[in-house]
Formats: C-alpha cells, sequence, structure tokens
C-alpha cells in the first residue's frame, strides 16, 4: 500500500482550501468574504471535479437532452400540466435527472445515501421536463431541526426514519424564468409522494438499528444554498405555509473536500489505524466524521465546519406535526392534488409573473446546449489563489 505522507497532503489540503476562498490559520480555516458570490465560488472545485468525471456521459446523452427541451418562445404558461415521474435505474428518466442535475446547479451532486426518491417533473403538454426532485434519508442528528420540532435524542431514530431530505428540488430553463421553481417545490408536497414513500417502505428495517418503523413521510426538511430562498418564501397553499424556515444550519458538510482528496485522508487515517469502513448504511454523517477525524490528525480543529450557513426549511405534510412528534398525536394529513397545487401556482405566481416579465421567451434551448458543451472544455479559474 502507498504511504500517505501526513506533511504532503497537509500541503495538498492547505493548497485546496486557499483556492477555494478559504484563510488558513495555524489551526483553523474560515471563508475570507462572506458575501453570495464567494460562498457560490466555494462550490465550484467540487462542482468541476463531479462534471469532469461524468463528461463523457453529459456530451453522448446531449442531443437527447436537447430533443426534449422547450424554447421559451414555445411555452404557454396557462397550459402546462405536470406529472411526477418517478426515476428508475438506468431508464430515460435517469439520463434526464442525471443530466440535469450535473449540469444545471451551481451545488455540487451528492450521491444520495439511504431511501430515496427521484421524480422528474414532466410537463405533459410541452413533452418537456419541468424540474428535479431528489429525495435521501437525512442527516440523523441536526440541531436546527431537532430544536424545532422538539425530537429527543433517544427518539431521533424513529422520526427522523419518518422524513425525507430535498438534496435537488427545482426547476429547469425555461420554467425557471416563470417561477417554475415553487410549482416543483408544491408537487414535493404532494399526496402521491408520501404515498409513494409508505408503499416503497413499508415494513423495511432501518439500515442502522435493523428495526421496523410506521412508513410516514410526516416532513421533507431541505435548505437554501447561499441564505434564505426566494423559492420557498410566502409559499403557501390553502392558507397554509408549505414551506417553513427554521433557522440556519451550522455550515457543517463535505463540499470542501475534494473526492481526490478525502480517498487520500481516508487512507491516511487507515494508516494510523482508525476505523475508516464506509459503503451501504454509513450515510452522509459518516463522510463527515472521517473528515473531521483526518483533519483534527492534521491539526485543524474544523474538520467538516466549511463556514457555508444554509436557510433550513421544512415542509410538513400533517397539519400537527409537532404534536405527533411531542405528545404521539394521530397524524391529520394534508390532502394535496398535484391538480389543485398547479391551479394555485398558476394563478398567484406563473400568471402574474409572465403578465410583468417576459423574459422567458429569450430562452433557446439549442444555444444552451451549446454553451454547457462549450463549458466542458473551458479552462477553470477555480478560485483565488494564493
Amino acid at each position: 500500500m502507498t504511504i500517505i505522507s501526513k506533511a504532503r497532503i497537509k500541503r495538498e489540503l492547505i493548497k485546496v482550501l486557499r483556492h477555494q476562498g478559504y484563510d488558513v490559520d495555524k489551526n483553523t480555516f474560515s471563508l475570507n468574504n462572506s458575501d453570495r458570490e464567494t460562498k457560490r465560488s466555494v462550490h465550484l472545485l467540487a462542482k468541476v471535479e463531479r462534471i469532469d468525471k461524468r463528461k463523457d456521459f453529459i456530451e453522448r446523452k446531449a442531443a437527447f437532452i436537447k430533443k426534449n427541451l422547450l424554447d421559451g418562445s414555445d411555452l404557454d404558461v396557462g397550459k402546462i400540466s405536470p406529472k411526477l415521474i418517478e426515476v428508475k435505474a438506468d431508464s430515460e428518466w435517469e439520463t434526464i435527472f442525471r443530466w440535469w442535475n450535473l449540469v444545471w446547479w451551481s451545488l455540487p451532486y451528492e450521491r444520495a445515501y439511504g431511501r430515496q426518491i427521484r421524480y422528474v417533473v414532466w410537463d405533459r403538454y410541452h413533452q418537456a421536463p419541468i424540474g428535479l426532485i431528489g429525495l435521501q434519508s437525512p442527516i440523523l442528528s441536526w440541531s436546527v431541526r431537532d430544536d424545532y420540532l422538539g425530537i429527543t435524542k433517544e427518539g431521533r431514530d424513529y422520526w427522523v426514519n419518518q422524513s425525507l431530505s430535498a438534496q435537488r428540488l427545482g426547476a429547469i430553463p425555461p420554467y425557471n424564468y416563470v417561477l417554475g421553481g415553487k410549482l416543483v417545490a408544491y408537487l414535493m408536497t404532494a399526496d402521491i409522494v408520501r404515498k409513494k414513500f409508505k408503499a416503497k417502505y413499508s415494513g423495511v428495517k432501518t439500515l442502522m438499528q435493523k428495526r421496523k418503523l410506521p412508513s410516514n413521510l410526516l416532513f421533507i426538511t431541505t435548505t437554501g444554498a447561499y441564505g434564505k430562498s426566494s423559492v420557498y418564501t410566502r409559499l403557501k397553499y390553502e392558507k397554509e405555509y408549505v414551506a417553513k424556515f427554521i433557522g440556519y444550519s451550522h455550515g457543517s458538510g463535505s463540499f470542501h473536500i475534494p473526492n481526490a482528496l478525502f480517498d487520500k485522508l481516508v487512507k491516511l487515517l487507515e494508516q494510523k489505524g482508525y476505523d475508516v469502513s464506509r459503503g451501504y448504511g454509513s450515510g452522509p454523517s459518516r463522510k463527515l466524521r472521517l473528515i473531521t477525524q483526518s483533519l483534527r490528525l492534521l491539526g485543524f480543529e474544523n474538520g467538516a465546519s466549511h463556514g457555508v450557513q444554509r436557510a433550513v426549511y421544512l415542509f410538513p405534510l400533517v397539519k400537527n406535526l409537532k404534536e405527533v412528534i411531542k405528545n404521539g398525536a394521530r397524524p391529520k394529513w394534508y390532502h394535496r392534488s398535484i391538480k389543485g397545487l398547479t391551479q394555485h401556482w398558476r394563478d398567484r405566481w406563473a400568471i402574474p409573473r409572465v403578465e410583468k416579465d417576459q423574459t422567458y421567451k429569450t430562452f433557446c434551448g439549442e444555444r444552451f446546449i451549446e454553451e454547457a458543451l462549450a463549458n466542458l472544455n473551458r479552462p477553470k479559474k477555480i478560485c483565488r489563489g494564493k
């Protein structure tokens, strides 16, 4: 086995952090600027790394993506008719999901852990993708969520396994121009999603404690990438808030450690006799612990704390969520149809937007694909190196 030099990997780590805009002291690192653009640029290294690994896939599937891409001038907002299509492995829907997941979002794609439900939000009228919904098992211990809902350490496994985290949630062009992100967020709370969860995970044992829990999807959480999100703000349906801002995360994660560097850090830990087991059932929390352990070994106190705090949003699927968790009350479910949610979105958000702003008509699908492919081969200025 190749011996990993502690001094060499520490130099590589410092270089990577500085390239992403961090000031590095003797035993800590922190962002040298907290504005939105700096936070966006911090994610660029991880995004470029993931795209480079899948460059061939992006190029090979570009023609297929273009075939299903709508020009803004052909979009009739009044006739948008969404359908949630579950993404199955090795299907054309997975191709659509993976391609846009990699290319469109500024936040890098992360591998999904544990329980997973993915949808392409498809417009039946225009025969084009509106956006993506990517749900997965949430982090087990998360103080902002647990404090808000009153989840105790003893009951954490029970309640968190009756929820999901939206890792990917949003609209793609030209639908994003007409506030399609709000439509996708609304549809994530439709009855069809929680019913799919119940059907898929009824009787399934949890990975960590190997026990069967109620297959109820009580709530979904997600985050705003760079602060509070305009997509989830004022998101109401039938006089109830669909999304609730519940606070900010502490700024922990793994995106500031590129995968290639992470693999070296794990090897360093292994050399030093640490348990580095990963794989099925280990989840995202395990990766964060390995980052913390390895950076502590290199002398840094804030291993998984990258400093980018995210606004946290809760999407309750029951009206009495806190009472269910605190007192064991019987869930009183919201009942939301795709048709009803879509009509509300159209009247409240989409029509008023297009009456004031016709920018969506300028979007050209062919030009977008050409620019996306050209960008694959364009040298990336990742950061402000020091």
